[in-house]
Protein backbone atom coordinates (compact mmCIF):
# COMPACT_ATOMS: atom_id res chain seq x y z
CA UNK A 1 0.00 0.00 0.00
CA UNK A 2 3.24 2.71 1.04
CA UNK A 3 4.53 2.00 -2.75
CA UNK A 4 1.30 2.52 -4.53
CA UNK A 5 1.01 6.26 -2.13
CA UNK A 6 4.48 6.99 -2.85
CA UNK A 7 3.82 6.41 -6.68
CA UNK A 8 0.84 8.25 -6.79
CA UNK A 9 2.70 11.33 -4.73
CA UNK A 10 5.61 11.00 -7.66
CA UNK A 11 3.48 11.22 -10.70
CA UNK A 12 1.79 14.01 -8.80
CA UNK A 13 4.41 15.84 -7.77
CA UNK A 14 6.01 15.19 -12.22
CA UNK A 15 2.21 16.78 -13.35
CA UNK A 16 2.58 20.20 -11.39
CA UNK A 17 6.55 20.30 -12.36
CA UNK A 18 5.43 19.74 -16.16
CA UNK A 19 2.49 22.44 -15.30
CA UNK A 20 5.22 24.64 -13.83
CA UNK A 21 2.16 27.06 -12.62
CA UNK A 22 3.59 26.03 -8.40
CA UNK A 23 7.32 26.99 -7.49
CA UNK A 24 9.09 24.09 -7.88
CA UNK A 25 10.36 24.43 -4.01
CA UNK A 26 6.81 24.52 -2.81
CA UNK A 27 6.18 21.19 -4.66
CA UNK A 28 9.17 19.38 -3.07
CA UNK A 29 8.98 20.93 0.66
CA UNK A 30 5.09 20.16 0.50
CA UNK A 31 5.59 16.74 -0.73
CA UNK A 32 8.57 15.89 1.63
CA UNK A 33 5.94 17.78 4.35
CA UNK A 34 3.46 14.99 3.74
CA UNK A 35 5.46 12.30 3.91
CA UNK A 36 6.42 13.39 7.60
CA UNK A 37 2.79 13.74 8.62
CA UNK A 38 2.50 10.40 7.33
CA UNK A 39 5.20 8.96 9.04
CA UNK A 40 7.02 7.94 5.86
CA UNK A 41 9.84 10.05 7.19
CA UNK A 42 11.08 10.95 10.53
CA UNK A 43 11.50 14.56 11.19
CA UNK A 44 15.48 13.87 11.79
CA UNK A 45 16.24 12.37 8.85
CA UNK A 46 14.01 15.14 7.35
CA UNK A 47 15.79 17.88 8.84
CA UNK A 48 19.17 16.49 7.96
CA UNK A 49 18.45 17.00 3.92
CA UNK A 50 18.94 20.82 4.57
CA UNK A 51 22.65 20.40 6.37
CA UNK A 52 24.03 17.86 3.59
CA UNK A 53 27.95 19.15 3.36
CA UNK A 54 27.34 19.09 -0.46
CA UNK A 55 24.50 21.18 -0.17
CA UNK A 56 26.37 23.93 2.13
CA UNK A 57 29.31 23.66 -0.26
CA UNK A 58 26.50 24.77 -3.41
CA UNK A 59 25.36 27.69 -1.17
CA UNK A 60 29.07 28.88 -0.28
CA UNK A 61 30.01 28.58 -4.16
CA UNK A 62 26.62 30.58 -4.97
CA UNK A 63 27.94 33.01 -2.76
CA UNK A 64 31.82 32.99 -3.80
CA UNK A 65 30.35 33.80 -7.23
CA UNK A 66 29.00 37.14 -6.14
CA UNK A 67 32.45 38.42 -5.66
CA UNK A 68 33.88 36.77 -8.69
CA UNK A 69 31.07 38.80 -10.92
CA UNK A 70 32.99 41.96 -9.64
CA UNK A 71 36.22 41.38 -10.56
CA UNK A 72 37.95 42.47 -14.00
CA UNK A 73 38.90 38.96 -15.25
CA UNK A 74 35.73 37.22 -17.40
CA UNK A 75 35.17 41.06 -19.11
CA UNK A 76 39.26 42.02 -19.72
CA UNK A 77 39.34 38.40 -21.42
CA UNK A 78 36.01 37.90 -23.21
CA UNK A 79 36.56 41.31 -24.91
CA UNK A 80 39.49 39.78 -26.23
CA UNK A 81 37.61 36.85 -27.96
CA UNK A 82 36.02 37.72 -31.56
CA UNK A 83 37.77 38.32 -34.57
CA UNK A 84 36.85 38.55 -38.16
CA UNK A 85 36.90 35.00 -38.50
CA UNK A 86 33.50 33.55 -37.62
CA UNK A 87 34.50 29.66 -36.71
CA UNK A 88 37.63 30.70 -34.87
CA UNK A 89 35.47 33.45 -32.94
CA UNK A 90 33.49 31.01 -31.99
CA UNK A 91 35.76 28.11 -30.70
CA UNK A 92 37.83 30.35 -28.88
CA UNK A 93 34.61 32.12 -27.02
CA UNK A 94 32.96 28.15 -26.31
CA UNK A 95 36.39 27.20 -24.77
CA UNK A 96 36.86 30.01 -22.35
CA UNK A 97 32.80 29.88 -21.52
CA UNK A 98 33.73 25.82 -20.47
CA UNK A 99 36.50 26.86 -18.40
CA UNK A 100 34.99 29.37 -16.65
CA UNK A 101 31.54 27.69 -15.85
CA UNK A 102 33.80 24.50 -14.10
CA UNK A 103 34.13 26.81 -11.41
CA UNK A 104 31.83 29.89 -11.69
CA UNK A 105 27.79 29.73 -11.55
CA UNK A 106 27.28 29.74 -15.07
CA UNK A 107 24.28 32.02 -14.92
CA UNK A 108 26.92 34.69 -13.67
CA UNK A 109 29.37 33.65 -17.11
CA UNK A 110 26.74 33.74 -19.25
CA UNK A 111 25.09 37.40 -18.20
CA UNK A 112 28.48 38.42 -18.21
CA UNK A 113 29.43 37.27 -21.50
CA UNK A 114 25.92 38.19 -23.15
CA UNK A 115 26.98 42.33 -22.92
CA UNK A 116 30.02 41.44 -24.87
CA UNK A 117 28.65 39.32 -27.37
CA UNK A 118 25.88 41.93 -27.77
CA UNK A 119 28.94 44.46 -28.00
CA UNK A 120 31.43 42.58 -30.51
CA UNK A 121 31.92 44.30 -33.81
CA UNK A 122 32.20 41.52 -35.85
CA UNK A 123 29.15 38.66 -35.74
CA UNK A 124 25.52 39.11 -35.21
CA UNK A 125 24.49 38.09 -31.10
CA UNK A 126 22.69 35.33 -33.14
CA UNK A 127 24.96 33.48 -34.27
CA UNK A 128 26.91 33.67 -30.90
CA UNK A 129 24.47 33.51 -28.12
CA UNK A 130 23.11 30.22 -28.45
CA UNK A 131 26.74 28.35 -28.66
CA UNK A 132 27.49 30.81 -25.52
CA UNK A 133 24.25 28.73 -23.35
CA UNK A 134 25.69 25.12 -24.62
CA UNK A 135 29.18 26.03 -23.91
CA UNK A 136 28.32 27.01 -20.16
CA UNK A 137 26.31 23.48 -20.08
CA UNK A 138 29.41 21.78 -21.14
CA UNK A 139 31.90 23.34 -18.70
CA UNK A 140 29.58 22.53 -16.02
CA UNK A 141 30.15 18.47 -16.40
CA UNK A 142 33.85 19.19 -15.97
CA UNK A 143 34.26 19.30 -12.18
CA UNK A 144 31.77 18.65 -8.71
CA UNK A 145 31.49 22.64 -8.61
CA UNK A 146 30.57 23.40 -12.22
CA UNK A 147 27.19 22.87 -11.84
CA UNK A 148 24.34 22.47 -8.72
CA UNK A 149 22.94 18.85 -10.37
CA UNK A 150 26.68 18.03 -9.78
CA UNK A 151 26.46 18.56 -5.81
CA UNK A 152 22.68 17.50 -5.69
CA UNK A 153 24.14 14.31 -7.13
CA UNK A 154 26.89 14.21 -4.37
CA UNK A 155 24.08 15.03 -1.26
CA UNK A 156 22.64 11.78 -2.82
CA UNK A 157 25.71 10.06 -2.29
CA UNK A 158 26.23 11.22 1.13
CA UNK A 159 22.97 10.44 2.15
CA UNK A 160 23.29 7.19 1.24
CA UNK A 161 26.51 6.61 2.84
CA UNK A 162 29.02 5.81 -0.10
CA UNK A 163 32.12 7.20 -0.76
CA UNK A 164 31.58 11.45 -2.07
CA UNK A 165 32.73 12.54 -4.99
CA UNK A 166 36.31 14.35 -5.41
CA UNK A 167 36.30 17.77 -7.29
CA UNK A 168 37.60 16.27 -10.71
CA UNK A 169 35.99 12.96 -10.68
CA UNK A 170 33.91 14.87 -14.08
CA UNK A 171 36.80 15.63 -15.70
CA UNK A 172 37.51 12.20 -17.77
CA UNK A 173 33.80 12.72 -19.40
CA UNK A 174 33.65 16.51 -18.69
CA UNK A 175 37.01 18.02 -20.60
CA UNK A 176 35.98 15.47 -23.55
CA UNK A 177 32.81 17.07 -23.97
CA UNK A 178 33.54 20.70 -23.97
CA UNK A 179 36.21 20.30 -26.53
CA UNK A 180 34.09 17.75 -28.72
CA UNK A 181 31.09 20.18 -27.77
CA UNK A 182 32.75 22.86 -29.36
CA UNK A 183 32.91 21.47 -32.45
CA UNK A 184 29.57 20.12 -32.17
CA UNK A 185 28.43 23.48 -32.60
CA UNK A 186 30.58 25.15 -35.53
CA UNK A 187 27.82 22.45 -37.20
CA UNK A 188 24.65 24.05 -35.69
CA UNK A 189 26.08 27.21 -36.43
CA UNK A 190 24.45 26.99 -39.86
CA UNK A 191 20.56 26.56 -38.17
CA UNK A 192 21.14 30.22 -36.23
CA UNK A 193 19.71 33.09 -37.56
CA UNK A 194 21.85 35.87 -38.87
CA UNK A 195 20.09 38.94 -36.75
CA UNK A 196 21.93 42.02 -37.13
CA UNK A 197 22.02 44.45 -34.20
CA UNK A 198 19.73 46.90 -35.24
CA UNK A 199 16.87 44.38 -35.97
CA UNK A 200 17.15 42.12 -33.51
CA UNK A 201 15.03 44.42 -30.63
CA UNK A 202 12.50 44.45 -33.40
CA UNK A 203 10.13 41.91 -31.12
CA UNK A 204 9.97 44.32 -28.49
CA UNK A 205 6.45 45.02 -27.48
CA UNK A 206 6.00 48.87 -25.81
CA UNK A 207 2.75 50.71 -24.87
CA UNK A 208 2.03 54.23 -24.36
CA UNK A 209 -0.99 56.12 -23.26
CA UNK A 210 -2.49 59.29 -25.11
CA UNK A 211 -3.04 61.77 -22.06
CA UNK A 212 -5.99 64.22 -21.90
CA UNK A 213 -4.69 66.97 -22.75
CA UNK A 214 -2.17 65.57 -25.68
CA UNK A 215 -1.95 67.46 -29.01
CA UNK A 216 -1.84 64.44 -31.17
CA UNK A 217 -5.74 64.29 -30.17
CA UNK A 218 -8.31 64.75 -33.27
CA UNK A 219 -5.42 64.54 -35.60
CA UNK A 220 -4.80 61.00 -37.56
CA UNK A 221 -1.26 58.90 -37.37
CA UNK A 222 -0.15 60.63 -40.38
CA UNK A 223 -0.98 63.94 -39.20
CA UNK A 224 1.14 63.14 -36.16
CA UNK A 225 4.28 61.68 -37.58
CA UNK A 226 3.58 58.37 -35.88
CA UNK A 227 3.35 56.40 -39.22
CA UNK A 228 7.37 55.93 -40.40
CA UNK A 229 9.14 56.55 -37.16
CA UNK A 230 12.94 55.76 -37.49
CA UNK A 231 13.26 52.87 -34.90
CA UNK A 232 9.57 52.17 -33.44
CA UNK A 233 6.52 50.74 -35.61
CA UNK A 234 2.99 51.80 -34.56
CA UNK A 235 1.75 48.10 -34.60
CA UNK A 236 -1.74 48.33 -32.32
CA UNK A 237 -4.26 50.78 -31.16
CA UNK A 238 -6.40 49.77 -27.87
CA UNK A 239 -9.38 51.97 -27.57
CA UNK A 240 -12.54 50.87 -25.34
CA UNK A 241 -11.24 47.30 -24.55
CA UNK A 242 -11.02 46.87 -28.52
CA UNK A 243 -7.73 46.62 -30.58
CA UNK A 244 -6.99 48.02 -33.80
CA UNK A 245 -4.70 46.75 -36.11
CA UNK A 246 -2.99 47.09 -38.53
CA UNK A 247 -3.17 50.10 -37.88
CA UNK A 248 -4.89 52.76 -40.84
CA UNK A 249 -2.58 55.90 -41.60
CA UNK A 250 -6.03 57.85 -41.49
CA UNK A 251 -6.60 56.84 -37.86
CA UNK A 252 -7.83 59.43 -35.72
CA UNK A 253 -5.93 59.77 -32.37
CA UNK A 254 -8.58 60.14 -29.28
CA UNK A 255 -7.75 60.97 -25.87
CA UNK A 256 -6.84 57.66 -23.40
CA UNK A 257 -5.83 55.77 -26.25
CA UNK A 258 -3.41 53.14 -25.44
CA UNK A 259 -0.35 53.10 -28.70
CA UNK A 260 1.52 49.87 -29.14
CA UNK A 261 4.82 49.74 -30.80
CA UNK A 262 7.45 47.81 -31.74
CA UNK A 263 10.83 48.48 -31.90
CA UNK A 264 14.23 49.11 -30.59
CA UNK A 265 14.19 49.85 -26.78
CA UNK A 266 17.13 51.88 -26.78
CA UNK A 267 14.99 54.49 -28.70
CA UNK A 268 12.29 55.03 -26.58
CA UNK A 269 13.30 58.32 -25.95
CA UNK A 270 11.77 58.97 -29.51
CA UNK A 271 8.53 59.33 -27.93
CA UNK A 272 9.23 61.99 -26.07
CA UNK A 273 9.11 64.55 -28.63
CA UNK A 274 4.96 63.55 -28.72
CA UNK A 275 3.12 65.86 -26.43
CA UNK A 276 0.72 64.31 -24.48
CA UNK A 277 2.46 60.04 -25.02
CA UNK A 278 3.15 58.37 -22.42
CA UNK A 279 5.29 55.09 -21.11
CA UNK A 280 2.76 53.35 -18.92
CA UNK A 281 3.46 53.80 -15.38
CA UNK A 282 6.67 54.55 -16.21
CA UNK A 283 9.59 56.61 -13.88
CA UNK A 284 10.78 60.62 -15.37
CA UNK A 285 14.61 59.40 -16.29
CA UNK A 286 14.35 56.74 -18.82
CA UNK A 287 17.63 57.03 -20.40
CA UNK A 288 19.36 56.39 -16.66
CA UNK A 289 16.64 53.82 -15.42
CA UNK A 290 16.40 51.49 -18.00
CA UNK A 291 17.37 47.25 -17.29
CA UNK A 292 16.03 44.24 -19.16
CA UNK A 293 15.21 41.53 -17.33
CA UNK A 294 14.45 37.87 -17.91
CA UNK A 295 11.08 36.47 -15.93
CA UNK A 296 13.24 33.01 -13.94
CA UNK A 297 12.28 29.78 -13.32
CA UNK A 298 11.62 30.52 -9.67
CA UNK A 299 9.58 34.10 -10.56
CA UNK A 300 6.01 34.42 -8.67
CA UNK A 301 5.09 36.04 -12.03
CA UNK A 302 4.85 32.83 -14.32
CA UNK A 303 1.37 32.65 -15.44
CA UNK A 304 -0.30 35.74 -14.27
CA UNK A 305 0.01 39.26 -15.72
CA UNK A 306 1.72 42.24 -14.65
CA UNK A 307 -1.49 43.97 -12.98
CA UNK A 308 -2.57 40.73 -11.08
CA UNK A 309 0.94 40.73 -9.45
CA UNK A 310 0.91 44.41 -8.43
CA UNK A 311 4.26 44.40 -10.03
CA UNK A 312 5.28 48.30 -9.16
CA UNK A 313 4.48 47.93 -5.68
CA UNK A 314 6.21 44.81 -5.35
CA UNK A 315 9.75 45.64 -7.12
CA UNK A 316 9.40 49.58 -7.66
CA UNK A 317 9.88 49.23 -11.08
CA UNK A 318 7.46 49.22 -14.26
CA UNK A 319 7.15 47.00 -17.67
CA UNK A 320 7.32 49.33 -20.32
CA UNK A 321 8.44 46.77 -23.15
CA UNK A 322 8.21 42.76 -23.37
CA UNK A 323 9.24 40.52 -25.96
CA UNK A 324 8.93 36.56 -26.14
CA UNK A 325 11.25 35.15 -28.40
CA UNK A 326 9.90 35.60 -31.94
CA UNK A 327 6.33 35.55 -30.86
CA UNK A 328 3.75 38.97 -32.06
CA UNK A 329 2.51 39.37 -28.84
CA UNK A 330 -0.89 41.67 -28.36
CA UNK A 331 -3.00 44.08 -26.25
CA UNK A 332 -2.33 45.39 -23.20
CA UNK A 333 1.25 44.93 -21.56
CA UNK A 334 -0.17 44.82 -18.07
CA UNK A 335 -2.93 42.25 -19.29
CA UNK A 336 -0.42 39.74 -21.22
CA UNK A 337 0.44 36.44 -18.78
CA UNK A 338 4.11 36.01 -18.20
CA UNK A 339 5.70 33.03 -19.31
CA UNK A 340 9.28 31.77 -18.01
CA UNK A 341 12.04 33.43 -20.28
CA UNK A 342 10.23 36.47 -21.29
CA UNK A 343 12.29 39.45 -21.73
CA UNK A 344 11.12 42.50 -19.69
CA UNK A 345 12.55 46.20 -20.34
CA UNK A 346 12.17 47.68 -16.96
CA UNK A 347 11.97 51.24 -16.11
CA UNK A 348 12.96 51.48 -11.94
CA UNK A 349 13.47 53.17 -8.75
CA UNK A 350 16.34 54.22 -6.84
CA UNK A 351 15.88 51.08 -3.86
CA UNK A 352 15.15 48.42 -6.73
CA UNK A 353 18.36 46.55 -6.52
CA UNK A 354 18.20 46.63 -2.52
CA UNK A 355 14.92 44.15 -3.23
CA UNK A 356 15.34 40.31 -1.78
CA UNK A 357 12.87 39.80 -4.81
CA UNK A 358 14.83 40.91 -7.88
CA UNK A 359 17.29 38.01 -8.09
CA UNK A 360 14.80 35.50 -7.22
CA UNK A 361 12.27 36.57 -10.16
CA UNK A 362 14.82 38.08 -12.73
CA UNK A 363 17.81 36.70 -14.55
CA UNK A 364 19.00 40.54 -14.99
CA UNK A 365 21.34 40.65 -18.14
CA UNK A 366 21.68 45.01 -19.41
CA UNK A 367 25.31 45.51 -18.70
CA UNK A 368 24.42 49.14 -18.47
CA UNK A 369 23.17 48.95 -15.37
CA UNK A 370 26.09 49.07 -12.53
CA UNK A 371 24.57 46.62 -10.03
CA UNK A 372 28.06 46.66 -7.92
CA UNK A 373 31.38 48.21 -7.76
CA UNK A 374 33.76 46.25 -9.48
CA UNK A 375 36.81 45.32 -7.62
CA UNK A 376 40.25 46.45 -9.08
CA UNK A 377 42.96 44.55 -10.47
CA UNK A 378 45.00 43.77 -7.38
CA UNK A 379 41.40 42.91 -5.55
CA UNK A 380 40.53 40.79 -8.35
CA UNK A 381 43.89 39.00 -8.20
CA UNK A 382 43.49 38.42 -4.42
CA UNK A 383 39.82 36.53 -5.35
CA UNK A 384 40.99 34.63 -8.02
CA UNK A 385 43.98 33.59 -6.43
CA UNK A 386 42.35 32.83 -2.98
CA UNK A 387 39.67 30.65 -4.88
CA UNK A 388 41.98 28.46 -6.68
CA UNK A 389 44.07 27.95 -3.49
CA UNK A 390 40.70 26.95 -1.65
CA UNK A 391 40.72 24.45 -4.49
CA UNK A 392 44.01 22.99 -4.75
CA UNK A 393 43.87 22.47 -0.78
CA UNK A 394 40.90 20.24 -1.12
CA UNK A 395 42.34 18.28 -4.28
CA UNK A 396 45.54 17.49 -2.24
CA UNK A 397 42.98 16.82 1.08
CA UNK A 398 44.62 19.66 2.95
CA UNK A 399 41.39 21.38 3.44
CA UNK A 400 37.44 20.05 3.29
CA UNK A 401 36.00 22.07 -0.07
CA UNK A 402 33.19 23.22 2.84
CA UNK A 403 36.11 24.58 5.17
CA UNK A 404 38.16 26.23 2.31
CA UNK A 405 35.02 28.24 1.23
CA UNK A 406 33.66 29.28 4.77
CA UNK A 407 37.32 30.51 4.97
CA UNK A 408 37.25 32.66 1.97
CA UNK A 409 33.87 33.94 2.77
CA UNK A 410 34.79 34.93 5.72
CA UNK A 411 37.97 36.74 4.02
CA UNK A 412 36.13 38.28 1.75
CA UNK A 413 33.56 39.90 4.41
CA UNK A 414 36.45 40.92 5.85
CA UNK A 415 37.95 42.67 3.31
CA UNK A 416 34.41 44.00 1.87
CA UNK A 417 34.63 42.19 -1.00
CA UNK A 418 31.03 41.70 -0.56
CA UNK A 419 28.17 42.71 2.05
CA UNK A 420 26.20 41.24 4.59
CA UNK A 421 23.11 42.94 2.39
CA UNK A 422 24.36 41.06 -0.63
CA UNK A 423 24.56 37.87 0.91
CA UNK A 424 20.77 38.56 2.10
CA UNK A 425 19.78 39.66 -1.03
CA UNK A 426 21.49 36.70 -3.24
CA UNK A 427 21.12 33.78 -0.45
CA UNK A 428 19.84 30.80 -2.71
CA UNK A 429 16.72 29.78 -0.57
CA UNK A 430 15.08 28.62 -3.21
CA UNK A 431 17.67 26.21 -4.23
CA UNK A 432 18.72 25.14 -0.74
CA UNK A 433 14.99 24.44 -0.52
CA UNK A 434 14.41 21.96 -3.29
CA UNK A 435 17.55 20.22 -2.41
CA UNK A 436 16.96 19.88 0.97
CA UNK A 437 13.31 18.45 0.51
CA UNK A 438 14.63 16.70 -2.91
CA UNK A 439 17.28 14.62 -0.63
CA UNK A 440 13.81 13.31 1.68
CA UNK A 441 11.65 12.98 -1.26
CA UNK A 442 14.65 10.30 -2.42
CA UNK A 443 14.90 8.87 0.76
CA UNK A 444 11.05 7.94 1.20
CA UNK A 445 11.25 6.53 -2.42
CA UNK A 446 14.33 4.21 -1.43
CA UNK A 447 12.76 3.07 1.94
CA UNK A 448 9.04 2.40 0.55
CA UNK A 449 10.35 0.14 -1.93
CA UNK A 450 8.79 2.14 -5.42
CA UNK A 451 12.69 2.86 -6.26
CA UNK A 452 13.03 -0.95 -5.66
CA UNK A 453 9.72 -1.68 -8.14
CA UNK A 454 11.01 1.16 -10.40
CA UNK A 455 14.70 -0.90 -10.81
CA UNK A 456 12.51 -4.09 -10.91
CA UNK A 457 10.68 -2.89 -14.08
CA UNK A 458 14.13 -1.37 -15.82
CA UNK A 459 15.73 -4.95 -15.07
CA UNK A 460 12.83 -6.86 -16.74
CA UNK A 461 12.41 -4.41 -20.04
CA UNK A 462 16.28 -4.03 -20.46
CA UNK A 463 17.85 -7.12 -18.72
CA UNK A 464 18.26 -9.19 -22.24
CA UNK A 465 20.99 -5.69 -22.64
CA UNK A 466 22.85 -6.86 -19.34
CA UNK A 467 23.90 -3.85 -17.06
CA UNK A 468 24.86 -1.72 -20.10
CA UNK A 469 21.01 -1.34 -21.59
CA UNK A 470 19.97 -0.62 -17.85
CA UNK A 471 23.10 2.32 -17.39
CA UNK A 472 21.39 3.89 -21.19
CA UNK A 473 18.07 3.04 -19.81
CA UNK A 474 18.73 5.56 -16.63
CA UNK A 475 20.49 7.93 -18.55
CA UNK A 476 17.83 8.17 -20.86
CA UNK A 477 15.13 8.71 -18.29
CA UNK A 478 16.95 11.21 -16.71
CA UNK A 479 17.50 13.20 -20.17
CA UNK A 480 13.98 13.14 -21.05
CA UNK A 481 12.94 14.83 -17.61
CA UNK A 482 15.24 17.18 -17.58
CA UNK A 483 13.44 18.70 -20.82
CA UNK A 484 10.45 18.78 -19.13
CA UNK A 485 10.69 19.70 -15.46
CA UNK A 486 14.13 21.51 -13.80
CA UNK A 487 17.76 19.43 -13.51
CA UNK A 488 17.37 19.54 -10.29
CA UNK A 489 14.33 18.11 -9.88
CA UNK A 490 15.15 15.08 -12.93
CA UNK A 491 18.48 14.15 -10.89
CA UNK A 492 16.00 14.14 -7.54
CA UNK A 493 13.54 12.03 -8.92
CA UNK A 494 16.02 9.83 -11.34
CA UNK A 495 18.83 8.98 -8.42
CA UNK A 496 16.95 6.76 -6.36
CA UNK A 497 15.86 4.73 -9.28
CA UNK A 498 19.38 4.38 -10.31
CA UNK A 499 20.57 3.57 -7.44
CA UNK A 500 18.17 0.52 -7.09
CA UNK A 501 19.28 -0.16 -10.14
CA UNK A 502 23.22 -0.96 -9.97
CA UNK A 503 22.20 -2.47 -6.87
CA UNK A 504 19.81 -5.09 -8.64
CA UNK A 505 22.06 -5.80 -11.32
CA UNK A 506 25.01 -5.93 -8.19
CA UNK A 507 27.08 -3.20 -10.16
CA UNK A 508 29.08 -0.32 -9.12
CA UNK A 509 26.87 2.68 -8.22
CA UNK A 510 28.95 5.36 -9.85
CA UNK A 511 28.57 4.85 -13.50
CA UNK A 512 24.49 5.10 -12.91
CA UNK A 513 25.34 7.83 -10.72
CA UNK A 514 27.00 9.34 -12.89
CA UNK A 515 24.31 8.53 -15.60
CA UNK A 516 21.90 10.70 -13.74
CA UNK A 517 24.26 13.65 -13.47
CA UNK A 518 25.23 14.22 -17.36
CA UNK A 519 21.51 13.35 -18.22
CA UNK A 520 20.19 16.18 -15.74
CA UNK A 521 22.55 18.47 -17.46
CA UNK A 522 21.50 17.52 -21.03
CA UNK A 523 18.72 20.25 -21.33
CA UNK A 524 19.71 21.14 -25.01
CA UNK A 525 16.16 20.88 -26.75
CA UNK A 526 14.25 23.82 -25.39
CA UNK A 527 14.75 27.34 -24.16
CA UNK A 528 13.04 26.61 -20.76
CA UNK A 529 14.78 23.68 -18.57
CA UNK A 530 17.67 25.50 -18.10
CA UNK A 531 18.28 29.32 -16.90
CA UNK A 532 21.07 30.12 -19.35
CA UNK A 533 18.85 28.76 -22.27
CA UNK A 534 16.27 31.16 -20.82
CA UNK A 535 18.66 33.95 -21.41
CA UNK A 536 19.64 33.76 -24.52
CA UNK A 537 16.33 32.71 -26.39
CA UNK A 538 14.94 36.08 -26.48
CA UNK A 539 18.08 37.67 -26.42
CA UNK A 540 19.01 35.79 -29.56
CA UNK A 541 15.82 36.56 -31.04
CA UNK A 542 15.30 32.36 -31.06
CA UNK A 543 12.02 30.36 -31.83
CA UNK A 544 11.13 27.15 -30.91
CA UNK A 545 12.15 25.58 -34.05
CA UNK A 546 16.04 26.94 -33.93
CA UNK A 547 16.14 25.67 -30.85
CA UNK A 548 15.28 22.22 -31.39
CA UNK A 549 17.51 21.80 -34.50
CA UNK A 550 20.20 22.84 -32.89
CA UNK A 551 19.75 20.67 -29.25
CA UNK A 552 19.32 17.42 -31.49
CA UNK A 553 22.87 17.68 -33.28
CA UNK A 554 24.17 18.89 -30.11
CA UNK A 555 22.10 15.96 -28.12
CA UNK A 556 23.19 13.08 -29.98
CA UNK A 557 27.19 14.15 -29.99
CA UNK A 558 26.67 15.07 -25.81
CA UNK A 559 24.77 11.70 -25.59
CA UNK A 560 26.88 9.33 -27.20
CA UNK A 561 30.33 10.61 -25.39
CA UNK A 562 28.61 10.23 -22.19
CA UNK A 563 27.14 6.69 -22.98
CA UNK A 564 30.86 5.81 -24.52
CA UNK A 565 33.04 7.32 -21.82
CA UNK A 566 31.09 6.79 -18.30
CA UNK A 567 31.70 3.12 -18.55
CA UNK A 568 35.26 3.61 -19.64
CA UNK A 569 36.32 5.32 -16.89
CA UNK A 570 33.54 4.22 -13.99
CA UNK A 571 33.59 0.48 -14.75
CA UNK A 572 30.01 -1.66 -13.91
Amino acid sequence: MMVYLVAFSIVVLLFFLIQNKIRASFLFVGLVLVYYFLDLITLDKMLHGFVNPSLITLVLLLLVSIVFEKTSFIAFISNKLFSPSYRYSLLKMSLFTSLFSAFLNNTAVVASMISVVNKNKFHAPSKLLLPLSYAAIFGGTITLIGTSTNLLINSFMIENHLEPLALFDFIYVGIPIALLGAFALLFIARFLPNIKVDTQKQNYFIEAKVLNDSKLIGKTILDNHLRNLEYLFLSEILRDNSVTSPVNPNEIIKKDDILLFTGDIKHLAILKQFHGLKLEDNYHTLNENIIEAIVSHESILINKTIKETNFRSKFNASVIAIKRGKEQLSGKISEIKLQVGDSLVLAYGKDFLKRDNIDKNFYLINDELKIEKKLNNTQSIIVLGGFFLVLFLSFIGTVALVKGLFALMILFIGLQYISLGEIKRRFPYELMLIIGSALGVATVMIQSGLANNLAYFINNVFGSLGVFGAFIAIYLMTFLLTEIITNNAAAALAFPIAYSTALSFDSSVLPFVMAVAYGASASFLMPYGYQTNLMVYSAGGYDMKTFFKSGIVVSVVYSILVIGLIPLFFPF
